[in-house]
């Protein structure tokens, strides 16, 4: 069952300026800087976590994340219940919040990347714990949770779950907030749907609203989809895309099908995009969500199938037409786990949890794990091959800050003893862009952009047309959507030149 598996078994003035941008537009291709710098920035050690689950890049410039174990409660099973950690780029870590199992209805185990709202607050979930004391099948005590803390620590419980026939259970996956403000995500399990003899329920999307009033927005009954194991994203289009690991029908008998690729609308409705196992070598098992191409379609990755059964990269438009790209060898990787994520050069970097060029014997599965680099046509190039000093098994997605570099975690190490995942950086010559919270809104709505050294920011446009803004700090400003904005690019101009964002603000009406 997804990642828990790979775990246990190995002012706002309005000033103009010129349209056309000048100075540093945003990089599309990579410096010619030499082979990628990786660092390790921060091993953990079990009081501080154990076990991250990926970051995200806040507005006080700091990095934010989850591990799954650790901590200074010991209530689940000695192994700790979990916590949030908040890292500056340099690797100074500071523990923001102990879980507490199941003397917390905060909850327990959170196998997955925070987000932070446009209320400045981070969102996440917990796989297990909470209020409801039932979901024990899977040796864990409580169906999990949806919390929100500050970034100053104090944390609030938004919603227990209370699992089959109800609102669901055991959410592996993070959160996306949507363009109306409401948070969206999965359930592994749950629903009023028995799916080939799990009583646990096929699994469920729904939505929250930043204080807590939770809607159940559909329930899988396999045949559209079981078990998704990863998040949602927002197209272009509004609606929303996932990944379920398993179900759909096709192939993978035993699981009721090799999973799907689905597109819900905001009102509901589900369409199965595409079954995977319908095509020779098109890969099974989709673990990752998936990220939207500057194409405009769709590209993840599944843990086993493609040509060799080591895994795929395929690409999928929003009409469900898809295309393997890439199958890995073992040699280049095995067992991608981890969304994709859009770089500033318009390609898409992941990470393999295993396989690669280093020997990792003692896990259930040989390999330490990769980073690599694939073009939207199917160039893939191996960046790092993990050895298992260093970390191993980096099982979730990598996030670029907007300084350029890349950073991500590793759910193992060893450093004269076993200790308990790491956080690194990998630069690969990409200069500095911004980004926006959230992805999409309507004209009027308030944004906020993330940079780097954007205190001297003299003008923000979206898509060409310049509009009001507010300077916070150095890494975040807001801006309002202008009137007449459309779907495009952010720049904030800078008194050395302008940096753009590298994906489109989605304009909704």
């Amino acid at each position: 069952m997804g990642k828990i598996n790979l775990v246990t078994k190995a002012c706002g003035v309005l000033l103009l300026w010129a349209a056309t941008a000048v100075g540093l537009p945003a990089q599309t291709t990579a410096v010619s800087s030499g082979p990628p710098v990786f660092t390790r920035l921060f091993n953990f050690s079990g009081a501080d976590g154990n076990t991250p689950y990926g970051l995200v890049q806040a507005a006080d410039g700091s990095l934010y994340g989850t591990t799954a174990y650790g901590g200074t409660n010991t209530s689940c099973g000695g192994n700790g219940c979990g916590t949030v950690f908040k890292i500056a780029l340099s690797g100074a870590l500071t523990s923001l919040h102990s879980f507490d199992g199941t003397e917390d209805a905060s909850g327990s185990l959170p196998t997955a990347a925070l987000v932070q709202g446009t209320d400045g607050n981070l969102y996440g979930t917990t796989f297990a714990g909470g209020a409801d004391s039932g979901c024990t099948s899977l040796h864990v005590v409580g169906c999990g949770t949806v919390f929100k803390i500050t970034p100053s620590s104090t944390l609030t419980t938004l919603h227990s779950f209370a699992g089959y026939p109800t609102d669901g259970a055991y959410p592996e996956a993070g959160l996306v907030e949507g363009a109306d403000g409401s948070f969206y995500g999965t359930t592994y399990y749950g629903g009023e749907n028995v799916c080939y003899g799990n009583a646990d329920g096929c699994g469920t999307i729904f939505k929250i609203t930043p204080n807590g009033t939770f809607t159940t927005f559909y329930k899988f009954d396999g045949t559209d989809g079981l078990n998704p194991n990863a998040g949602l994203v927002q197209g272009t289009d509004g609606n929303f895309y996932g990944t379920t690991e398993f179900g759909g029908g096709e192939g993978c008998e035993s699981y009721g099908g090799c999973g799907t690729v689905f597109k819900i609308t905001p009102g509901g409705a589900l369409t199965t995009l595409y079954s995977f196992g319908s095509e020779s070598g098109d890969g099974h098992e989709p673990e990752g969500g998936l990220v939207q191409g500057n194409d405009g379609d769709f590209y993840g990755t599944t843990f086993y199938g493609g040509a060799n059964n080591n895994g795929s990269v395929f690409k999928i438009t929003p009409s469900g037409a898809l295309t393997t790209l890439y199958s890995f060898d073992f040699t280049d990787g095995f067992g991608p786990t981890a969304t994709l994520i859009l770089g500033t050069d318009g390609n898409f970097y992941g990470t393999t949890s295993m396989g690669g060029a280093s020997d990792c014997t003692m896990y259930y599965y040989e390999g330490c794990g990769t980073v690599f680099v694939i073009s939207p046509s199917g160039a893939l190039t191996t960046l790092h091959n993990f050895d298992f000093g260093e970390g191993s098994d980096p099982y979730t997605a990598l996030l670029q800050d907007t300084n350029g570099i890349f950073y991500g975690t590793t759910a193992q190490t060893q450093a004269g003893a076993y200790a308990g995942g790491t956080v690194f950086s990998l630069s690969v010559g990409l200069g500095p862009f911004v980004t926006t919270n959230p992805a999409a809104g309507k004209v009027g709505a308030t944004v906020g952009i993330l940079g780097t050294n954007m205190t001297g920011a003299t003008g923000v446009k979206f898509n060409g047309n310049e509009t009001a803004f507010r300077v916070v700090s150095s890494t975040f400003i807001e801006a309002k959507v202008p009137s007449g904005a459309t779907t495009g690019m952010v720049q904030v101009k800078l008194p050395g030149g302008t940096l753009s964002s590298n994906v489109p603000f989605i304009v909704l009406r």
